[in-house]
C-alpha cells in the first residue's frame, strides 16, 4: 500500500475528490459538514485499476489549520494536489507545495478541480498558471487532470493517473525498527484503546509489546486493522488502526496526537537536536535566535529554543544553515538521522522552513558543532560508542572494533600506544591487565602488534620469557613425584600453573592438576587393561592398576574422556577414537 496526501487551498475541493474516488466522506465532524470546510484528518482507501491499494489522507485547506495539516503529510509517500481552475493558485496552495517539499516528498500529481465551469481558453490559462508556480519544485512535470465531480469529468482519467504514480512510488522501507506517529486517540466500546497512524520503519504484529514515546509507557497490541481489514501483521507503508491494550484502564486519556509507539529499547529518545534549516524564499528577514518556534515532527508540534550553528548568528532567506533545537520538557521524542521537520515561527503562524535532523545526541558545543548524517562522525566525536547505542543514535549497526564497542581509529591507535608503552616499562616481569582500562582491554583482545599476552600477563614482544620460571620448575616437580596422586597446590601457585598449561606441560581435571607425562602414562595403563578386556574396564578397575583412590581417578577419566581418548559406556569405558594417538 502507498499513502497519498491531499494538499491545496481552502474549498478547491480536496475532499470532495477523496469522496468521488473512494466513496468515503473524509470529513467525520459534525461541524466540518455544517461549515463545508475540513477542519481535521480524514482517512479513505481505493483499489486502484491495476489492483493496488491507496489510502488518503485528506489534510484542511484553511491556513489555521496547518498544524493539523502537518500531522498528516509527515509520513505519506506521495501528495494529490488540488487546485481550483476558477480560482488558480492560492496562498496555502503555495504553503502546502513549500511544507511537502521540505518533508521530502517527492512524487506528486495534480488534480485542476472545477473545470466544467471554465471555458477551454480559461482551462489552458489556468493550467499554465499552475505550471509556472510548480517549475523547479518536485510537481514540476506530474501529470495535471482536469476533473469536476458534479459533471462527471475526468475521473477515469484520475484514477488511472493515481495508478501510475503510486507504481512509480517506492515501497517503503523495513529497517527493523517500526515506529508509528500516532495522530488519532479513542476508545470504542468493547474494545478499548484505538490509535491510528501511518506504520514506517519496521513490522508489528498482534501480542507485541510496544512503548509509548515520550513517557515510555508499555502496550500490547491486541489487534491491527487496516481501513477496515484485520490483519494479524502489519508492514511498513500501511495506514493502521491499533487496538491497545495496557496497565491502566482510561489508557486511551493518556495518549494523543503527536505521540509514537515503537519498539522497547530501539529508538534513542531525545529532547535535543542537531538539524539542517533550509529557509524559505518568502521569509523576510534573517532568522536568528529570538522568536517563539515549533517544530513538527511526525505527527506533532513540540515548542523549541532555537540557536544557529558555528560561527553565524542568522540564516538568511533562501539560505540554508546548522541550528540547535531544544524541546521542553518532558517532551522526548524518538527520531533518528534522517528524519524530516517543518519549523513554524509561533507569534506570526508562518511557516520558516525546514530540513533534516542530523543529530539526536549533540556531544559538541555549539561553537564546534559540524553535524551530518555521517554514522563515522558520530563515532569519532564520541571515540567509543556501544553497538547498541550506535543504533539507537544512527539507524545503522556496525560490528564492534573491540568488546561491544565501536571505536573511532583515533582511539584505538591511543590505546595500543598505551599498553606498548607499559609492556615496555615492565620489561620481562610483563604487568597484570587488570590494571588497564575497559577499553584498553577490549583493544589487547583483539591483539596488539609487538605486544604478547603470555599466562596471563602481558609482555612487549622482545621481552617474552622463554625458559621456564623457577616457580614453575619447582610445581612440575612436584606433580611428577606422586603422578597419579597429585598434591593439592596453594592458589600462590596458579601463575605457574598457568605457564606450565601454555607450555602443555600440565593438564587441569576438575580441581586437579596432573603432570602431562602422568596422563601420558595413565593412558598406557589403560591401554594395556584394554588389551585383556576389550569388552571395558570399571572404574574400580582403573583404580586398582594405577594404584590410587576414587578422587583421583574420576576426574582423570573424565579428563580422558572428553579428550576422546577413552569413551564411557554406562558403568564401562572402552577405547575412544584418540587412544591410540599420542597425548
Amino acid at each position: 500500500m502507498r499513502v497519498v496526501a491531499t494538499a491545496g487551498h481552502v474549498d478547491h475541493g480536496k475532499s470532495t475528490l477523496v469522496w468521488a474516488l473512494t466513496g468515503t466522506d473524509p470529513d467525520r465532524w459534525a461541524e466540518e459538514k455544517a461549515r463545508g470546510m475540513t477542519i481535521d484528518l480524514g482517512f479513505a482507501s481505493m483499489t486502484l485499476p491495476s489492483g493496488r491499494e491507496v489510502g488518503f489522507v485528506d489534510v484542511p485547506g484553511h491556513g489555521r489549520f496547518v498544524k493539523n495539516m502537518l500531522a498528516g503529510v509527515s509520513t505519506v509517500d506521495a501528495c494529490l494536489f488540488v487546485i481550483d481552475a476558477t480560482e488558480g493558485w492560492k496562498a496555502q496552495s503555495e504553503e502546502h507545495l513549500r511544507i511537502l517539499e521540505l518533508l521530502g516528498i517527492s512524487r506528486g500529481l495534480i488534480a485542476l478541480t472545477k473545470v466544467g465551469l471554465c471555458d477551454d481558453d480559461d482551462r489552458e490559462l489556468a493550467v499554465l498558471d499552475v505550471s509556472e508556480h510548480v517549475e523547479g519544485t518536485f510537481l514540476a512535470g506530474a501529470e495535471m487532470v482536469g476533473v469536476d465531480v458534479p459533471a462527471g469529468i475526468g475521473l477515469d482519467e484520475l484514477r488511472g493517473a493515481l495508478d501510475r504514480m503510486v507504481a512509480s512510488t517506492p515501497a517503503a522501507v523495513d529497517r527493523g525498527r517500526p515506529r508509528l506517529w500516532i495522530d488519532r486517540s479513542f476508545a470504542v466500546r468493547g474494545a478499548g484503546t484505538v490509535v491510528t497512524g501511518t506504520l514506517t520503519g519496521g513490522v508489528i504484529a498482534v501480542d507485541d509489546e510496544l512503548a509509548v514515546e515520550p513517557g515510555g509507557r508499555r502496550v500490547r497490541v491486541r489487534g491491527l486493522q487496516s481501513h477496515y481489514h484485520s490483519l494479524d501483521r502489519a508492514e511498513p507503508g500501511r495506514r493502521l488502526a491499533i487496538n491497545l491494550s495496557g496497565p491502566d484502564p482510561h489508557l486511551h486519556h493518556h495518549l494523543e496526537r503527536g505521540m509514537a509507539l515503537v519498539k522497547p529499547g530501539q529508538w534513542h529518545v531525545t529532547g535535543t537536536l542537531d538539524a539542517s534549516l533550509q529557509v524559505l524564499d518568502s521569509v523576510e528577514e534573517p532568522l536568528g535566535n529570538r522568536g517563539a518556534f515549533a517544530a513538527y515532527v511526525g505527527s506533532g508540534d513540540f515548542p523549541v529554543r532555537l540557536r544557529t550553528l558555528g560561527r553565524r548568528s542568522a540564516i538568511d532567506p533562501g539560505e540554508e544553515g546548522s541550528v540547535r533545537l531544544w524541546l521542553n520538557p518532558g517532551s522526548r521524542i524518538p527520531v533518528m538521522p534522517g528524519d524530516r521537520y517543518v519549523l513554524r515561527e509561533l507569534g506570526r503562524g508562518e511557516t520558516i522552513g525546514g530540513g533534516r535532523i542530523l543529530d539526536v545526541d549533540p556531544v559538541r558545543p555549539l561553537s564546534r558543532a559540524a553535524p551530518s548524517l555521517s554514522v563515522d562522525r558520530v563515532i569519532e566525536e564520541r571515540g567509543s560508542v556501544d553497538t547498541d547505542e550506535l543504533e539507537r543514535l544512527t539507524g545503522e549497526r556496525r560490528p564492534p572494533t573491540a568488546g561491544r564497542w565501536v571505536l573511532a581509529p583515533a582511539v584505538v591507535a591511543a590505546a595500543e600506544a598505551r599498553i606498548s608503552r607499559a609492556a615496555t616499562k615492565a620489561g620481562s616481569q610483563g604487568f597484570d591487565p587488570a590494571s588497564l582500562g575497559l577499553i584498553e582491554r577490549a583493544v589487547l583482545g583483539r591483539g596488539v602488534p609487538g605486544v604478547s599476552v603470555v599466562d596471563g600477563r602481558v609482555f612487549d614482544a622482545a621481552s617474552v620469557p622463554t625458559s621456564m620460571s623457577e616457580a614453575a620448575a619447582r610445581v612440575l616437580a612436584a606433580l611428577e613425584k606422586t603422578p597419579w596422586m597429585p598434591p593439592d597446590l596453594p592458589l600462590s601457585d596458579r601463575g605457574a600453573l598457568r605457564e606450565l598449561e601454555r607450555r602443555q606441560l600440565v593438564y587441569q581435571a576438575g580441581d586437579l592438576w596432573f603432570a602431562a607425562s602422568a596422563v601420558d602414562s595413565a593412558v598406557g595403563v589403560l591401554r594395556d587393561l584394554l588389551a585383556g578386556a576389550p569388552e571395558g574396564f570399571t572404574v574400580s578397575d582403573a583404580r586398582q592398576a594405577l594404584g590410587c583412590s576414587r578422587k583421583y581417578v574420576l576426574p582423570l577419566l573424565a579428563h580422558l574422556d572428553a579428550r576422546g581418548i577413552t569413551r564411557r559406556h554406562g558403568d564401562y569405558r572402552v577405547a575412544g577414537p584418540r587412544m591410540g594417538v599420542s597425548s
